[in-house]
């Protein structure tokens, strides 16, 4: 439905838009008001964005090569008047359908899950209550908050600005970020230069803003170009592209080997339609046409399997790049802690130092003693906790109910537990300004209109906060800060951190004017220490990354003691752990000699480092061949993320943009999550390689069969349909099966794979082409041994079932030479007996309904047949086996 056609919100002063969107600039709409709405205008989505759809997957099933070959085989045996020959080649290009839109709906329907969990919510203002929905339920007249990190989710007028700046090159193709401001303009102005304007998709990389929604879906700027532009065809992953090249030789391969069949065939003096059917079939039967879906569905199935413990993976290539990661960098607070921070030691002036007692389970706040409460100091840093604060909390059901940045919530909980109201006090010394924080500055600073004149509340890093103090609040009295006095404070510091707290100063000023700058001449309060203890699992899985042959990097913005004291907690770096690399000794990636380089990529904890060092680290690693993941959770961290081989934003703390191009999501911000997710990775891709493999030497082996018995002109061969009915039965079930096998508990002890490395090594082509004559020996051994008797169908009945049960029974060698016979991942596999029960099923039936008897061209076995079949089915197994034991093949 079209949304409103009035004077564009640009050229209009805020009153004016409010009015005409029947919202208030200060509370917003009602939530009764924002479900008419959304009957009204609709989600706010893009449709462009939408999958396929059923008949879309349906008709690409029959844009195959495989298929064009078989209704090329129907209409020969149609025209020579083989009318059940015809009538079951159909038959078998409606199964090869049904079976491959099965299996593509289900990715497909398994991604669209996947899409579905990583939905994006936003901050609204409803009836003055901050809520956070989903992007697709904001209507126009939405008051919407944003702030640094934050996509636009719709286009809006800003009604309120500080520091803004906003990213808009996915918009404009402009890279540098523009300052945007809440005046109206004049006349009609081009999109790039609406400086009071937001637009979807463009994200904020510096300050917040409130702003009144103008449009949604595809009313919106991003959606008028998703209507004018047709939507991109998606790209094909690195592994994808791997499958349809090896495809594409095997096939070049497979064609040459069936024309030298058919060729032989016919000096064999074959008819001639016998040998052509037999040719297509066998063509068809030997190419892994389903390759690509099937492992389509195996990488979605793991992803949706990661979803479900609590990892996120947004693209079907970052798998495949999960098992070769070498290298984890990784953020300290929230991923290797609890980020369950309190508030637990407190330094003032001039030597005042209260901590929590660690045997009782008060909080500092509630033990802080009355004449400290009374003194100028702690009341000051009350009021800096609670003013200088972008974060949320609310009491509810007996907890709490929190919104933002969790340091920034602890705060709030330390000001509520002594019995502060923050609410009320927040209304009423509102902010005026504010000093946004950012990894540069390490401060954060805002203005208040207090009762008797202004208020300027200051917080960050201690050696950043005292670059801009000059005085100190000593006892109630204000006293010049001395350079001395200035280092027992880095010293002070340095012991608080010493003892694995986070550390974060204070300060403040009281101007008569408001201030134009705010950080200058601050009056230094004291510094709090905030625990954060490590996760308990982290240890333990650092241990595994380390049997897995993956380095751990720690990167903190924390001091570095405090660095050094999680390291150590946590056995990251070993030797390095006694050298914490300082960010403010670091040298840009351009002036780094060779040795820093070196020092780098070998030290395990960095501190005090920003995100540009970040992305320097990154480089560094890469360059030394590395596979790296990088986390990250701010929009700073944006760049780093997309260098990254795999790039992890945090679900809990991180920014809308982190999440947007990184490639995974942790949806609990937690380090074990992405060590599982790399087992995950590397289980997925074994899994790939895995069927990869089976499948091969079962396609194989068939030509071997068919091109021996064509070359030595024996007195059996498979027909075309037992050939189209082999490929059916061994090619989709178990295969299937295989792709979704748990993994080995042995699979974090080996090194990550090489990522140029083919998925078919040289080594794992000669274990192909041997368990493809070991089954090929088989099926002609058994069918060899029953020829002669009086029953001339009977060696090919022999023939035909052993080739099918020797490739079923194939698929318990799918496991490493290393592993025990029984006890492996395969056998335990419910899916792999499954499979080969139900496949043994249909091929009995082929015996037991005379009507598929007929077209398969099999008859009555005897005992000695049956004998003949197990004997040489197990005995090829046992075989490969055997080979796979003495470390002939692998």
């Amino acid at each position: 439905m079209e949304q409103a056609a009035q004077t564009p919100p640009y050229q209009s002063d805020i009153n004016t838009v409010s009015q005409q969107w029947k919202t208030d600039a200060a509370k917003g709409i009602s939530p009764e008001e924002a479900a008419q709405r959304l009957e009204q205008y609709g989600w706010n989505v893009i449709e462009a964005t939408r999958g396929r759809s059923t008949w879309q997957i349906l008709l690409h099933q029959l844009r195959s090569a495989v298929v064009y070959l078989l209704l090329a085989a129907a209409a020969l045996s149609a025209f020579f008047q083989e009318w059940a020959d015809a009538i079951a080649i159909l038959l078998v290009i409606v199964v090869n359908t049904v079976i491959g839109f099965i299996m593509e709906y289900q990715a497909e329907h398994s991604m669209e899950a996947l899409r579905e969990m990583t939905q994006l919510r936003a901050r609204v203002i409803r009836n003055g209550r901050t809520l956070e929905i989903p992007v697709e339920e904001i209507v126009p007249g939405d008051l919407l908050f944003l702030e640094a990190g934050d996509l636009a989710p719709a286009d809006g007028r800003i009604v309120e600005a500080s520091q803004l700046q906003v990213n808009e090159s996915a918009l404009t193709g402009e890279s540098v970020p523009v300052e945007k401001n809440t005046q109206a303009l004049e006349g009609k102005t081009p999109l790039a230069e609406r400086h009071n304007m937001l637009f979807k998709g463009t994200y904020i990389s510096n300050g917040n803003a409130r702003m009144i929604c103008t449009a949604t879906g595809m009313q919106t700027e991003l959606g008028h170009i998703a209507t004018m532009v047709d939507e991109a065809a998606a790209g094909t992953t690195p592994l994808e592209k791997k499958l349809e090249g090896f495809s594409r030789r095997l096939m070049g391969i497979t064609l040459i080997i069936v024309l030298v069949i058919f060729v032989a065939g016919i000096l064999n003096r074959v008819a001639l339609l016998d040998m052509l059917s037999t040719a297509i079939a066998l063509a068809v039967a030997a190419i892994p046409e389903g390759l690509p879906i099937v492992a389509t569905l195996a990488l979605a199935r793991g992803m949706l399997r990661m979803a479900r413990h609590q990892v996120i993976v947004k693209r079907l290539s970052a798998v495949e790049t999960l098992g070769a990661t070498t290298v984890i960098c990784t953020d300290k607070t929230g991923t290797l802690t609890e980020n369950s921070l309190e508030v637990a030691a407190l330094a003032m002036p001039p030597e005042q130092v209260l901590e929590k007692d660690p045997n009782k389970g008060q909080p500092l706040a509630e033990s802080i003693p009355e004449e400290v409460r009374e003194g100028g100091n702690y009341r000051y840093i009350l009021d800096v906790a609670v003013l200088c604060n972008n974060a949320s909390l609310a009491k509810q059901n007996g907890g709490w109910k929190e919104s933002g940045d969790p340091l920034e919530t602890s705060l709030l909980k330390f000001a509520w537990q002594t019995d502060m109201n923050v609410e009320e006090y927040r209304q009423r010394y509102p902010k005026e300004k504010e000093a946004t924080f950012s990894s540069e500055t390490r401060v954060m600073a805002t203005l208040h209109k207090k009762d008797q004149g202004w208020f300027i509340a200051a917080k960050g890093a201690t050696e950043n906060l005292l670059e801009y103090c000059t005085q100190v609040l000593d006892k109630g009295e204000i006293k010049e800060l001395t350079e001395p006095d200035k280092r027992k404070w880095l010293q002070r510091t340095e012991e608080l951190a010493g003892h694995g707290l986070k550390p974060l100063a204070f300060a403040m000023r009281e101007p008569e004017q408001p201030a134009e700058e705010l950080l200058r001449e601050l009056v230094f309060l004291g510094v709090t220490g905030f625990l954060d203890p490590p996760r308990k699992d982290v240890k333990q899985v650092i241990k595994e990354c380390r049997s897995a042959r993956i380095k751990v990097t720690m990167l903190t913005g924390d001091h570095p003691a405090t660095a050094r004291n999680i390291a150590e907690q946590l056995g990251i770096g070993e030797k390095e752990q006694d050298t914490v690399i300082n960010g403010r000794d670091m040298k840009s990636y351009a002036q780094l000699p060779a040795e820093d380089k070196e020092r780098w990529a070998q030290a395990a904890v960095f501190a005090r480092v920003d995100p540009r060092q970040k992305l320097d680290l990154v480089s560094v690693l890469q360059e030394r061949g590395q596979i790296v993941a990088m986390t990250g959770d701010g929009v700073n961290d944006a760049p780093a993320l997309k260098k990254a081989d795999i790039g992890i934003a945090m679900g809990i703390r991180g920014t809308q943009v982190s999440q947007e191009v990184a490639d995974m999501v942790l949806k609990d911000d937690a380090f074990t999550s992405i060590v599982k997710a790399i087992e995950q990775g590397r289980v997925i891709f074994e899994n790939i390689r895995r069927f990869i493999m089976f499948l091969l030497s079962c396609n194989l082996s068939e030509l071997l069969v068919i091109g021996t018995a064509a070359a030595l002109n024996l007195p059996f061969q498979l027909v075309a349909l037992q050939i189209l009915f082999i490929n059916l039965i061994t090619d989709v079930l178990p295969a299937l099966a295989l792709g979704v096998t748990e993994g080995s508990e042995a699979v974090m002890e080996k090194a990550p794979k090489n990522p140029e490395q083919p998925i078919i090594d040289r080594k794992r082509w000669i274990a192909i082409w041997s368990y493809s004559a070991v089954i090929a020996a088989a099926a002609l051994g058994a069918a060899i041994m029953d020829a002669g008797t009086e029953n001339e169908q009977a060696p090919n009945n022999v023939l035909f079932f052993t080739l099918i049960f020797s490739q079923l029974l194939h698929v318990l060698n799918m496991v490493s030479a290393k592993e025990p016979l029984f006890n492996n991942e395969i056998w335990k596999n419910k899916y792999i007996w499954l499979s080969i029960g139900v496949s043994s099923l249909l091929t009995l039936l082929t015996l037991f309904i005379p009507a598929l008897s007929k077209v398969m061209h099999v008859g009555a076995m005897e005992s000695r047949d049956w004998l003949l079949v197990a004997a040489f089915s197990v005995g090829g197994f046992v075989v490969v086996r055997v080979l796979k034991q003495v470390r002939l093949i692998l």
